[in-house]
């Protein structure tokens, strides 16, 4: 396996950083209260820039930038990365849901707008999820395999039906991230598991360009497994907030980085 490159970190204007996925505002307010009493950017967000643009897509770190906005902050230490493999590989979650009946479930889903729900059968879903005919699939706790297709073939337009599609068990029970695939193994982590809700595979540019437009994939989706991630940096944020300009921050932050590098303080993390 290739060594991962050397960490990029830098520090750039709060409202730059645009996120990717609906985060858990429920965390932002006791993180906020965190940072302020430790003083702290522990770990760096880690953000992959737009193409020809001074904007940068936060992949992992969305509560922490959202908490560091809410306390009024202009900049934000990131770790900018190579949005691809080996750097960056991307997955998906999948979601357990808990906490409501399998028939209001599978209700609530049939009534969003634009969704096409039918049975199918396991090996058949997999495979039309595998070529993106489908949105989702279903396997409920009685072993029935649903099949969650929608007519739109915009990547904006499945995006808004997904996350309606979503919210109907967001709002309504439990979600809870899983690599597992299969019903099986869902139960052992959840026995009252009411349903596995399986997504297909993403690419980056699909991540990137539904951030650049403004618009939010579903909370717990997206997986990213980085190399290189830069850890126990421990940045002080009275750096952040002080009254020097970017450029100097910038620079600040480079001999601050080589003074631990030195003395080995920060450390990298290969996923």
């Amino acid at each position: 396996m290739s060594s991962p490159p050397s960490p990029t970190l830098r520090i750039v204007p709060i409202h730059s950083l645009v996120e990717h996925e609906y985060n858990d505002i429920q965390r932002t307010l006791p993180l906020a209260k965190r940072l302020e009493a430790e003083g702290l950017l522990k770990n760096p967000p880690i953000v992959a820039q737009l193409e020809g643009e001074q904007r940068y897509v936060v992949l992992d770190g969305a509560n922490r930038t959202t908490a560091l906005a809410q306390l009024h902050y202009e900049h934000c230490l990131v770790q900018v990365v190579n949005y691809e493999p080996p750097q960056v590989t991307l997955s998906t979650w999948h979601h357990l849901v808990t906490g409501i009946g399998l028939e209001p479930f599978t209700q609530e889903i049939a009534a969003v707008n634009d969704i096409d729900l039918h049975q199918s059968d396991l090996l058949r879903a997999r495979a039309e999820l595998a070529q993106r005919e489908l949105i989702a699939c279903i396997i409920r706790s009685d072993n029935k395999v649903l099949a969650v297709s929608s007519h739109h073939r915009r990547i904006h337009d499945k995006n808004t039906v997904l996350n309606a599609m979503v919210d109907t068990y967001k709002e309504k029970g439990g979600l809870h991230r899983a690599v597992a695939d299969n019903i099986d193994e869902a139960r052992k982590l959840f026995p009252n598991v009411t349903a596995l809700v399986i997504f297909p595979n993403y690419e980056s540019s699909e991540v990137m360009i539904l951030a650049r437009d403004g618009e939010l994939l579903p909370t717990g989706l997206t997986r990213h497994l980085i190399q290189g991630r830069v850890l126990r940096v421990n940045y002080p944020l009275s750096e952040l907030k002080s009254n020097e300009t970017l450029e100097k921050k910038n620079a600040k932050l480079q001999e601050w980085m080589q003074k631990k590098n030195v003395t080995k303080e920060v450390r990298l993390y290969a996923e």
